[in-house]
């Protein structure tokens, strides 16, 4: 919006061409989306409060979190305002990457609103069937997978890049792209909803993953320089950078609140949300695999939950007695009842995501 005006305006005032600058845009999308998110936190935490959507504990959960029953939830309805209006001023609308993300980034939002609406109105904690769930983002994740699949133009935008060599990258074809990118989107959107059990534990990862995702979005945007780092040019990939920038500002914004101990909560609305950006913008700059090792925290979070239900299912079918490998799933709770406190659950996990993310962004010059 704002760089059509400022694009009309160059012609007569010079100082309008800096709005082109995809690094320009990304540094003002940090700072309004941060702006918008405190500015307008206080009241978005007040009107959850008014309206009683508070959190729901589960009783199966651990015993010290049953004082965050009441806090109030669905706090990323403020994350996912200040990322869709930062990217309205500032990005390129006629980006038809930047509308796809947007797409997904609010229809799984909106999967989620209804799943953590339903927790609030009927207070049971685990909201909306898992079926119906799945069923949604599954039709979601599909139609943008097919979208992607018959947009691209070029065959590298249908390779899996395998990080840290060279030559290697395999063609997928249609039905292997399709396939892959919906498990990306679909899987990404519940590892990040799984990893948020604690604190500020999964907005700090998903800002550290989406500045390195920009860097990415960057460097395949522009030609020279994916030439030179030898991955794929994806052109109309650099406006992403500006998507990136508002997920940075609004979740750095969010995590103001939701510091320890937390004034609201994000929610399904906000994690679905995030976790499906993440993984729909992972796709089109071809960086699965990377996103995989920078997001490494939630695919450990996401494999100790299979790893426990699994194996619970078969000791109890086998000895007539399910048994578990972790104290407590997710991973986090297993290091609250083996004597971590929260803080320093939260924090050690953040220090490990920023060395996956550098590890990750070590992959775009050793190759």
């Amino acid at each position: 919006m704002l760089l059509e005006l400022a694009q009309y305006l160059s012609p007569y005032v010079r100082g309008f061409n800096v709005f082109n600058y995809i690094t320009f845009r990304t540094v003002l999308a940090i700072l309004t989306a941060l702006f918008l998110s405190l500015a307008f936190g206080p009241l978005v935490i007040r009107w959850l409060a008014a309206k009683k959507i508070g959190q729901a504990v589960r009783a199966c959960g651990p015993q010290t979190h049953l004082v965050k029953s009441g806090t109030p939830t669905m706090g990323g309805i403020l994350i996912l305002i200040s990322v869709v209006l930062t990217t309205l001023l500032w990005g390129n609308l006629s980006n038809h990457y930047v509308w796809t993300v947007l797409v997904v980034t609010f229809g799984f939002g909106i999967i989620g609103w209804y799943d953590d609406w339903r927790k609030v109105v009927f207070r049971d904690p685990n909201g909306l069937p898992a079926r119906w769930k799945f069923f949604w983002q599954s039709v979601l994740g599909v139609g943008v997978a097919l979208f992607l699949a018959f947009s691209s133009d070029n065959p590298a935008q249908t390779e899996l890049i395998v990080p840290f060599f060279k030559t290697i990258a395999y063609p997928l074809g249609v039905f292997g792209f399709v396939t892959l990118t919906y498990f990306v989107i679909v899987g990404t959107s519940n590892a990040v909803n799984l990893t948020d059990g604690l604190d500020g534990l999964a907005i700090m990862p998903t800002v550290m993953v989406a500045g390195g995702l920009g860097i990415f979005a960057f460097a395949s945007g522009h030609a020279e320089f994916a030439r030179y780092l030898l991955i794929p040019p994806i052109p109309g990939s650099g406006e992403l950078c500006i998507v990136l920038g508002a997920i940075v500002g609004a979740g750095l914004g969010f995590l103001w609140f939701n510091a320890y101990p937390a004034e609201v909560f994000m929610g399904d609305v906000g994690a679905l949300a995030l976790g499906a950006a993440l993984g729909c913008i992972a796709v089109i700059v071809r960086q699965e695999i990377v996103l995989f090792i920078m997001g490494g925290l939630f695919v450990a979070e996401t494999v100790s939950v299979m790893v426990q239900v699994s194996w619970f299912k078969y000791t109890k079918k086998k000895y007539g007695e399910g048994r578990r490998i972790l104290l407590m799933a997710p991973l986090h709770h297993h290091f609250e009842q083996s004597g971590w406190k929260e803080t320093q659950v939260v924090v050690r996990f953040w220090i490990i995501t920023i060395m996956l993310v550098l590890f990750g962004l070590a992959s775009l010059k050793l190759r």
